[in-house]
């Protein structure tokens, strides 16, 4: 069984939701900048995470991706069963006609079975908590205001001058 790179960024990914386990959403773009994806790589990603139930989104400024479910409850067989089976995929494992290709095809689906159920008793939660326990630590930036895109205003300092702040106060300082 091979997991493609889509499979390790979707794992990658939900890790990262799971170690943000917030109240807040994550916006993809946080995501996509912190593991180095390309956004609209990851938003193909997510759209199946999504379709799947592992994550839920929320639209408007502050939105983003939270997990669907507890981290407990999703296993990394459920990311990759949700990334890597394409119709494709499917139609190959309903056939019913076997060729000379299929000669070997008991052996890899037990190993495919096999693999599975393995990645099954893996948990997000237990994947986070590897990650804790290596001194991973959360670096949240909320801000509490936002503009219509998503992005924090620049703050400005207001200058401090101790020049005269009229024509009268000038003759003033001078006389």
């Amino acid at each position: 069984m091979r997991i493609s790179t889509r499979g390790r960024f979707a794992i990658a990914a939900m890790i990262d939701l799971a170690l943000r386990d917030s109240a807040y959403p994550t916006p993809l773009q946080d995501l996509a900048m912190r593991h180095r994806i390309s956004l609209s790589y990851l938003e193909q990603v997510f759209a199946k995470l999504r379709q799947r139930g592992l994550v839920e989104s929320t639209r408007g400024p502050g939105g983003g991706y939270t997990l669907g479910m507890r981290a407990s409850e999703i296993t990394v067989a459920d990311i990759i069963s949700a990334i890597e089976t394409t119709p494709m995929q499917m139609e190959d494992m309903l056939s019913d006609t076997p060729t000379e290709h299929d000669l070997s095809q008991d052996l890899w689906d037990a190993l495919h079975t096999t693999v599975m159920a393995y990645l099954q008793t893996i948990t997000l939660s237990s994947l986070a908590a590897e990650q804790r326990a290596k001194g991973f630590q959360v670096k949240e930036k909320r801000s509490s205001k936002k503009t219509a895109a998503g992005i924090s205003p620049p703050k400005y300092e207001p200058i401090r001058t101790n020049a005269p702040n009229s024509v009268f106060a000038l003759a003033q300082s001078l006389g």
